[in-house]
């Protein structure tokens, strides 16, 4: 993968803006971030919850690697050359999920469900 596929695949979800963070760029959902990309444009730093995490280093232990924040784990970090589409695209929804609003989540499950019978 590289950093456009990653932006579309972030900026398909609703709501999402990218915006400086920093020195960084980041994806937000109704101003909340769920995810940056650094400078060099080779990695991301997705906040997901532990078990996500857990599950992409263990699932794809080249391309991800536990995202600390003093003593918190706080996401993923992906090398996106490295990357697997699917995963990339399975942690970009669990980080957006968990910040974005309940009715927003749920509108979008639903439609997705309408799509997809």
């Amino acid at each position: 993968m590289d950093e456009t596929e990653v932006r579309a695949l972030a900026l398909g979800l609703p709501e999402t803006r990218e915006q400086p963070h920093f020195a960084m760029t980041s994806f937000r959902v109704r101003g909340s971030i769920f995810a940056t990309m650094p400078p060099e444009r080779d990695q991301i730093h997705v906040f997901v919850p532990e078990e996500n995490v857990h599950e992409a280093v263990s699932e794809q232990p080249e391309a991800c690697e536990e995202l600390w924040w003093g003593q918190k784990l706080d996401g993923v970090k992906v090398t996106l050359a490295e990357a697997d589409p699917a995963l990339m695209n399975e942690l970009l929804v669990a980080a957006w999920r968990q910040k974005a609003p309940k009715k927003m989540v749920a509108d979008w499950q639903s439609s997705r469900q309408d799509t997809t019978a």
